[in-house]
Formats: C-alpha cells, structure tokens, sequence
C-alpha cells in the first residue's frame, strides 16, 4: 500500500487552532479581490436548478388494520332488458312470487327500467297497479283487449317513494300521526286506478268467464304435472 502525501497547503497550522497566514493576508493571497473586483464587487453566484418534482408517492408509514374496499369500475354499457316473446300488452300473466302469489293479472306495457306494469284489475282480484319483474310471471295464452286504456303517465317516477321531511312534534300531534294510517295512498292514486279498471272491465265483461278466469287464483294440486300444463 503506497503512503500518504502529505497536504500542500498555503496557510500551514503552526500550533493546534493558530494558521502562518490571517484571515485578511489569505484574502489578498489568494486573489479573492480581483474575483471580487471583476463582477461588481460581489462574488459570482450560480443558482441552482429546480429539482423535478417527484411523482412517485412515499408509501404510508402504517397500514390500515382493515381493507378498505375500493368500488370496481363498470365500464358496461346497460342494455334494455328484452321482453320475452310470451309477454305482450294484454296478456294475462300469472303471478310466481310476493305479496300476490298465484293471482292473474292483466299486462300493460313494459317501463323503461325493465319492469312490467300490471294490474288485476283492483275491482276484480285486488291486484292494485304495480312494477313486476318478468322473470316472476308466467304468460298465458288469454289475453285483453287494452287499447282503450291511458298509460302515458305511468312510468318509473310514477311509483317512485315521497321522502317527507320529519318534523319534531308535540304530544297531541304525535298521537294524532299513530291513528293515521301510514300507508294511506294518496286520492290521486285512487283515482288513476279507477280510470284504468274502467277502460279495462268494459273488454273483461265483454268476454264469457274472462272475470270468474281472473278472479280465480292459480294453484297446483296433487297429481298435476307443471311441465304438462298449457296455460
């Protein structure tokens, strides 16, 4: 291993902490003047560039102790739910599921969002108007005659629920609000489905037994074969 040179310097340290040279006779020395002298009387001062922002992120010093789910992107164009062949305006469908299980009901066209509007009638089977989802219903071959029926202000909006902004009440308003029937529906209401039962017990009545056909709830019993039956 080669030794080490000794540094040259210009100011050598004679003792710890004292130099040969002072501060001013190193100034005058070194020619630091004359660089002075030469912009200005200022040194000379080179800015430094701008580092880049970085645009890679530090990651988090801790973890969250859960996962927090992130929601998926669905960039899939929804398409129009397709009516099947079976079903057409004035069908008379059988109902598989919910509230009103097995009645007869009368279609009447089909909504924006895929659902299907039906109706008992009320006055026959107790079947007000409302949405049903066609994969609950089963067409048959009977069928009604609805082209005197108005269906232009039925759509989604039309069943769509009214959120009421709750109020703080007193005592007697608040006993008041029980006896009253929550799920009272409005005279408007009352009055589209008068309107409808209407126009469509005029074709029902028109047809023998069509009435006693709707009124009658669907039922399997024993030794009846579903795959069998025509409807």
């Amino acid at each position: 291993m080669a030794p080490k040179t000794a540094r040259v310097t210009r100011n050598p340290e004679l003792i710890p902490g004292v130099r040969k040279c002072s501060r001013s006779k190193m100034y005058h020395k070194r020619g630091l003047w004359a660089i002075k002298a030469k912009n200005g009387g200022k040194f000379p001062h080179h800015e430094k560039a701008a580092a880049a922002p970085s645009v890679v992120e530090k990651p988090p010093k801790f973890y969250p102790a859960d996962d927090i789910k992130k929601p998926l992107s669905n960039k899939r164009k929804p398409k129009p739910t397709k009516l099947r062949a079976s079903i057409t305006p004035g069908t008379v469908l059988i109902i598989l599921s919910g509230r009103f299980k097995g009645k007869r009901v009368v279609f009447l066209k089909q909504l924006s969002s895929g659902l299907l509007l039906v109706t008992g009638p009320y006055k026959i089977n107790g079947v007000p108007l409302r949405r049903v989802n066609q994969a609950y219903v089963i067409g048959t071959s009977t069928k009604v005659d609805i082209s005197g029926v108005n269906l232009e202000k039925f759509d989604d909006k039309y069943f769509a629920k009214q959120v009421e902004k709750k109020k703080k009440k007193g005592e007697s308003e608040f006993f008041e609000a029980e006896k009253q029937d929550k799920n009272a529906l409005p005279a408007e209401k009352k009055d589209d489905q008068k309107a409808v039962d209407a126009s469509l017990l005029k074709a029902i009545e028109a047809v023998a037994d069509l009435k006693t056909y709707l009124g009658a709830r669907f039922s399997l019993k024993a030794g009846m074969k579903p795959h069998e039956l025509v409807f």
